[in-house]
């Protein structure tokens, strides 16, 4: 295997990571504001705020955004600066348009989805107020999909930075303000800011090079964009409907007070992960698009991205199992209890999820449109049916079950229809990493289950035993010379030493 690669993952990874990991402190720490003051209904109502952006953006979008990064990559590597620039003027052009047209629509409808998804038509005025950060979500995905396709990955984590702290800070300062009322405020200061710096960064760029594109070629772009994005779309769709499906049925069922279990599970599990996926998505998926027809390399890369986040998160995923009923009392209250079942079964799932990303993204890379949208329905459809189907037996718990459900699901589908397509094998040592960590975090969920301490426990020995290993064949894989290389020898030498 090629130790370049490794460095260049980690390299990504440490960088997106670092940015993350700062998010997921001051995220953290604005859930915490939000739990004490509100209680675990102001999460649960926060947590379908941003879930109605989410569906709608990803609908005005029409995956413009994950196009737009596969398209500006294929143009940077046929075309060149002036391939590359047309390229990004149809993507600015469209994109403004989508997200008027989208913003629009979604407050128009603002009175339906009050009454229908809410149920509280008295909140119509504040769903009215949402539209924005979808005009503004739309616009951000644009300026996404450039500098991930240009893989200015420094440049994402500044804007990612910046827009989680400036967003918390005045986040909270709305809320310490105005109460309930500024929940609304909260919700879109983060994609104003997250589209202002986007706005910054692109313009640090230079203006496209090349001549001023002509409506006809743009019209081309365009049909190039949507005729694969709406495909990407439909996937996106699917997605972030089954979560806002999820949401609501809990609340219908259960009441504000169990969304906000939800949320503040979903929430933790969706942040602690998201420094690996994030570096999936800013820089595995345009090198693998870039190689994805040489079928050798492209292996060789889902592996090597697959094993490198399995060792990043094994050590957190196994102390979070450990500590669970501490980190929800910690960054939430007393209050949510419940929440640490559903976590538990969700960090479980962390694990398929893990391995399932990098060959999801094979995918997309092959622009494989309508086999996504069908890998995702299916896990989609499997998590909102155990959602259904668990809420009456098991309560909000069922939340958990059908996530964990829902990637033994999707695991062996997108490894048949993506994996497939390019003679993919998991390498031997992957294979046997997976099942160490899957074994060791079964047995620290069923030691926590049976004693919260004797859980904590072994979570943590699991954990640092863990933490050792992949500091040692990182740094082995990597060929690292640096802090981790000299990190990796220390830790040699302190094994031979005992």
């Amino acid at each position: 295997m090629s130790e370049p690669s490794y460095r260049t993952i980690l390299r990504s990874s440490s960088i997106i990571g670092g940015a993350q990991f700062i998010n997921i402190a001051v995220s953290f720490v604005k859930m915490k504001v939000v739990a004490v003051l509100l209680g675990p209904a102001g999460v649960g109502l926060i947590g379908l705020y941003l879930s109605l952006i989410q569906t709608a953006s990803s609908i005005a979008a029409l995956g413009i955004g994950n196009v737009g990064t596969r398209q500006i990559v294929a143009a940077h590597a046929e075309g060149g600066d002036e391939a590359v620039g047309r390229t990004r003027r149809a993507l600015l052009w469209g994109t403004m348009a989508l997200a008027l047209i989208g913003a629009a629509l979604f407050w128009l409808a603002s009175g339906w989805i009050a009454r229908v998804i809410l149920v509280d038509e008295s909140r119509a005025n504040d769903v009215a107020w949402l539209s924005l950060g979808v005009a503004l979500t739309v616009a951000a995905g644009s300026q996404g999909a450039l500098l991930t396709g240009l893989r200015r990955i420094g440049d994402l984590a500044r804007i990612n930075v910046g827009a989680g702290v400036i967003g918390a800070v005045l986040g909270v300062l709305a809320l310490w303000l105005w109460g309930a009322q500024g929940l609304i405020a909260m919700v879109l200061i983060a994609p104003v800011v997250t589209f202002l710096l986007g706005h910054l960064y692109v313009a640090r760029l230079g203006p496209p090079a090349g001549p001023a594109i002509r409506l006809p070629e743009m019209s081309r772009e365009w049909r190039a964009m949507v005729t694969l994005g709406f495909a990407f779309m439909l996937s996106g769709l699917v997605t972030t409907l089954g979560h806002l499906t999820a949401r609501t049925l809990v609340q219908r069922d259960l009441g504000p007070e169990a969304l906000g279990q939800f949320q503040a599970a979903w929430a933790i599990g969706m942040t602690y992960i998201g420094f690996v996926l994030s570096a999936m998505a800013t820089d595995y998926y345009p090198r693998l698009t870039a190689a994805i027809h040489d079928t050798a390399t492209a292996t060789r890369l889902v592996n090597e991205q697959t094993e490198v986040a399995l060792l990043l998160c094994a050590p957190v995923l196994l102390a979070m199992l450990g500590l669970a009923p501490w980190v929800i009392h910690l960054l939430y209250s007393a209050e949510f209890g419940p929440a640490v079942e559903i976590l538990r079964w969700q960090l479980l799932g962390d694990i398929l999820k893990v391995m399932s990303w990098p060959l999801g993204f094979v995918l997309l890379a092959l622009g494989a449109g309508k086999t996504f949208v069908l890998t995702e329905s299916v896990g989609m459809g499997v998590f909102v049916l155990g959602v259904l189907i668990g809420l009456p037996l098991i309560g909000v718990t069922a939340t958990g079950v059908a996530f964990l459900a829902l990637y033994v699901a999707y695991l062996p589908i997108v490894w048949w229809f993506g994996g497939r397509r390019i003679g993919f094998r998991w390498t031997r040592a992957l294979k046997a990493q997976a099942l160490a960590v899957m074994t060791a975090a079964v047995v620290v969920d069923i030691a926590a289950r049976w004693s919260d301490p004797l859980g904590a426990i072994l979570g943590l020995g699991l954990a640092a035993l863990t933490g050792v290993w992949a500091l040692l064949r990182l740094s082995s894989m990597a060929g690292a010379s640096g802090r981790l290389g000299r990190a990796g020898e220390r830790v040699k030498g302190w094994m031979i030493k005992r």
